[in-house]
């Protein structure tokens, strides 16, 4: 009795307390909301050359102060639960404060050498966006205003939706990603068209070959957005080509620096953020600024393979780039910013005919996932940067125009590829890892964020090069394969603006029938090693979706509402602005990118969302629970306190029949 009354308590003792000895990367962690400050850079759009250096500098100074608050939101959990008020006082208001005069130091340096920018002080306030509750209503917490009085932002937070089940979910240190954040790639419609060339095309492919970052240069700094700034990015980014990228690169860094492309005459430096696995894995910078520190967490992934493909224009031919040209394609910020300026895709080999701009895709057995990044195409004629690092360049019309006196440039488009997984969202990846893109705090790991950087810094030579093979319709390039080849003259290139068809599902849901799919199956479309130059869905109209598969589309996407002249979604899941932009807001640097993101499609049929119901709302945004265990795990945890009740019963029984003996 004594030794069943002992494994009793000591069972209960330990179930009590075992949270406390939890691995800590499956420890869950609830936000205490998402930090959403407007985005004072890209409000800068005429910055005196003489100013942009502290301009950058104090931009720069903005996002640590933002990454700052957020982490003491994190740390402050149980005090705003216990005081509605502490994250007013202790927190945004001191925020507000800070952006205030950082804000104010960038109005003096432009006055200095120009025109005061008008304006600006409206954008000190941020807003606090409170944690989804896990069920997928409500889940901006009614997107209340915190420390400040800009109505805008209170707008801006009830448009945005909720956090998709953060509070249920470990993911990336606590703050992302979560299941509503996958779609099941078979279930996502073919949205990929193909561009119509016109006489006077240039339709050749320049492709180089610079590895996948095998050498492991990584850092956290962003020498277009923050120069001279130590983890200006506050994520890792993964770099090939130039060696010498870091915050402190001068042009001439650049210009003498180690490559590790093929043709030594290219030395242009490509980066991105990083891909980890939520495993648990300490990488070297978990304890750093821009790794562990700021939510980035977990094993970086080597990228499989990366093709860079600079491709032609579908009406006219292409002029040089100029040597160190910026290109930022994307938006770091888009989950609080808005989709405009969106841009990054995301595919599975096979299926690269559907590509999707606000989830990450869940590929079945034997496909790889794919990033794509389409660069702007279009150039000012004079300028290698712009203030907000994007009005310089410009997406061109779907008919390959430039507008407002712009020249077409080769595109870079860039394709990543990586052997992952898809995760296991019905254990919050418990048995296979969660897998997302490295992001500022407050962006929450969401692919809608994932974006580009290049700088080019091609010899003079190999770019006169490049143009010549572009305008003559040949494929040329260390990554071309056997060399030169004549290109011929069908069509090459895809539309360098968005696709007609929403990423992420299609919005008449009466074309198809939803297919359940079982995921385990090989793509049967498109080879997995198909030839970049030639193949690759970013520069040639796709050959099709498999012929033998209809994709689902389960739910509609939830068509754009408009309010006070800006648009808005109602879905729970997707970004909280959309739009497609027109040639003339790109020539103007506004509305960069591809269409904003849909949320046509819910998350996988085949791996569904914690909680076991597929439909509705609630499926894509359930806490995705880790540690709540199966029947087998329960029974592992709870057979000593069974034997012990046992034990205790049996030595019962003896007491008793021993006493009726001695009776």
């Amino acid at each position: 009795m004594l030794g069943g009354g002992g494994l009793v308590a000591a069972n209960v003792y330990a179930s009590a307390t075992e949270d406390g000895g939890a691995d800590p990367a499956r420890t869950l962690s609830t936000p205490a909301g998402t930090i959403d400050c407007p985005d004072v850079g890209s409000e800068l759009t005429d910055v005196p050359d003489g100013a942009r250096e502290d301009v950058a500098k104090e931009l720069a100074l903005l996002d640590q102060q933002i990454a700052e608050a957020y982490q003491r939101l994190q740390e402050s959990a149980q005090a705003i639960q216990q005081d509605a008020g502490f994250a007013d006082s202790a927190i945004m208001n001191p925020l507000k404060d800070k952006r205030a005069a950082t804000i104010e130091r960038i109005a003096i340096a432009v006055d200095r050498v120009g025109d005061r920018p008008e304006g600006l002080d409206s954008l000190a306030s941020c807003t606090l966006r409170a944690a989804d509750n896990g069920t997928g209503e409500d889940g901006n917490g009614g997107g209340q205003e915190q420390g400040g009085d800009n109505q805008d932002g209170a707008d801006q937070g009830n448009q945005q939706p909720g956090n998709g089940g953060q509070q249920g979910n470990g993911g990336q240190a606590g703050n992302g990603p979560v299941a509503a954040d996958f779609v099941d790639i078979k279930s996502v419609q073919s949205n990929v068209a193909g561009a119509a060339q016109q006489k006077g095309a240039s339709r050749g492919t320049f492709a180089t070959s610079c590895g996948v970052n095998e050498n492991g240069l990584f850092n956290s700094d962003n020498v277009i957005v923050a120069p001279g700034v130590s983890n200006g990015a506050h994520h890792f980014h993964d770099y090939i080509g130039n060696q010498s990228n870091d915050a402190f690169a001068s042009d001439e860094d650049l210009a003498n620096a180690e490559t590790s492309c093929v043709d030594q005459g290219d030395k242009s430096t490509y980066y991105w953020p990083v891909i980890r696995l939520q495993n648990g894995s300490q990488e070297k910078d978990a304890n750093s600024p821009g790794g562990g520190i700021e939510g980035n967490a977990g094993e970086i992934v080597t990228p499989k393979e990366v093709t860079l493909d600079f491709v032609g224009n579908p009406r006219s031919k292409v002029t040089e780039m100029p040597r160190l040209l910026r290109i930022i394609t994307g938006d770091a910020k888009a989950f609080v910013n808005g989709t405009a300026n969106a841009n990054a895709s995301w595919s599975c080999t096979g299926f690269e005919d559907r590509q999707l701009k606000d989830k990450y895709p869940l590929c079945p057995q034997g496909s790889d996932v794919v990033r794509t990044f389409k660069f702007q195409s279009c150039w000012d004629g004079q300028n290698i940067d712009s203030a907000n690092h994007r009005a310089h360049v410009a997406f061109a019309a779907a008919d390959g125009s430039c507008a407002n006196g712009f020249k077409a440039i080769p595109q870079l488009v860039q394709r990543i590829v990586y052997d992952v997984d898809a995760p296991s969202l019905q254990d919050g990846g418990k048995t296979t890892p969660l897998f997302a893109v490295d992001s500022f705090p407050e962006q929450l790991h969401k692919p809608v964020t994932d974006h580009g950087d290049f700088i080019n810094v091609f010899s003079e030579d190999l770019m006169s090069e490049m143009v010549d093979c572009i305008n003559e319709g040949r494929k040329c390039g260390a990554g071309a394969g056997d060399g030169d080849e004549p290109g011929g003259e069908e069509p090459t290139e895809e539309p360098t603006q968005a696709p007609t068809t929403p990423p992420g599902g299609n919005d008449d849901p009466g074309n198809e029938e939803p297919e359940s799919g079982d995921g385990g199956d090989k793509p049967t479309d498109a080879p997995a090693t198909e030839d970049p130059a030639t193949d690759d869905p970013a520069t040639q109209e796709p050959t099709g979706k498999p012929a033998t598969e209809k994709p689902a589309t389960d739910e509609p996407a939830t068509e754009p509402a408009e309010e006070d002249g800006k648009p808005t979604l109602s879905s729970t899941v997707a970004p909280k602005a959309d739009g497609t932009p027109t040639a003339n807001e790109n020539a103007n640097g506004q509305g960069q990118g591809d269409d904003g993101a849909g949320s046509g499609s819910t998350p996988a049929q085949t791996q569904p969302a914690a909680g076991g119901d597929d439909s509705g709302a609630g499926s894509g945004t359930e806490p995705q629970a880790v540690g709540n265990g199966d029947l087998a795990e329960t029974g592992t945890s709870l057979w000593p306190a069974a034997a012990g009740a046992v034990l205790l019963m049996a030595g019962f029984l003896l007491l008793m029949r021993t006493r009726r003996r001695a009776e």
